[in-house]
């Protein structure tokens, strides 16, 4: 069954569309993949250490009556992203939204970072993300979304020892604005969301960052990965049509 021929009972804005979110076993990823399906897309998601929490992501969408699979792919491994991109378009019959969600966060002292924690944090964040983009570039047509989860530490950094994540970060919004002029006259848009503080496995909310940048957080809290996959929903449907190139901070104003 392709995504065009996935049965819905009513109209939702991402009927027919075939999505794949990576790194959306957890967290904002996860939030993203079950958003997207509630909206009607034929949902993908890649995994790399966490099968069972992929497994409950797809078991809730189908639960939901929609369409969903997981696929296990290190995000740092191109071989294996540009298999889950085959994989997606051989299941669905086509690629219509990526979200590059997959990332880790490594880091410390600039003079204490582990040249291999280095290369690792590169070949997730930022080669995971370029070989996923290019991959699915082969297969969408117009109305084609690519949708990049940054980091509003791009932007404001509350806190030292991230030097080496927002290397990563900043390297994806550079990407993005001139990705657009490739794929602009395709008609595919390409936006980044940069989320803030929020409550994820990674960053919980409590958690020892949540002790520093808590206070900064204008509207008093931490961001729920829902909020996000939010304004990733709106990136992917046909309202954001004319919505290409931007950095879309998510962030409670933490960076106002």
């Amino acid at each position: 069954m392709t995504a065009s021929q996935y049965p819905l009972t009513r109209h939702l804005p991402l009927t027919g569309k075939a999505a794949l979110v990576t790194g959306g076993s957890r967290s904002i990823g996860a939030a993203i993949a079950k958003r997207l399906a509630a909206d009607g897309a034929a949902v993908a998601i890649t995994y790399s250490a966490s099968p069972d929490k992929a497994a409950e992501v797809v078991a809730t969408i189908t639960a939901d009556g929609g369409l969903a699979i997981a696929i296990e792919a290190d995000a740092g491994n191109p071989g294996a992203v540009r298999a889950a991109i085959e994989r997606t378009v051989a299941e669905f019959g086509s690629l219509d939204i990526l979200v590059n969600n997959a990332g880790i966060a490594l880091g410390g002292p600039i003079e204490a970072i582990d040249f291999r924690d280095y290369e690792r944090m590169i070949a997730v964040n930022v080669t995971g993300t370029f070989v996923a983009t290019q991959e699915a570039a082969r297969h969408m047509t117009t109305g084609g979304r690519i949708i990049n989860i940054g980091s509003s530490m791009a932007r404001y950094a509350a806190f030292g020892g991230a030097s080496l994540y927002t290397l990563t970060k900043g390297a994806i919004a550079g990407f993005n604005r001139s990705l657009v002029r490739d794929l602009g006259p395709r008609g595919i848009t390409v936006n980044t969301v940069h989320p803030g503080p929020t409550d994820t496995d990674m960053n919980p909310d409590g958690g020892p960052v949540s002790q520093i940048v808590g206070p900064g957080m204008a509207i008093g809290r931490y961001g729920k990965p829902h909020e996000i996959a939010s304004v990733v929903a709106y990136l992917a449907s046909p309202e954001a049509s004319f919505v290409t190139g931007a950095d879309l901070i998510a962030d409670g104003g933490f960076t106002a």
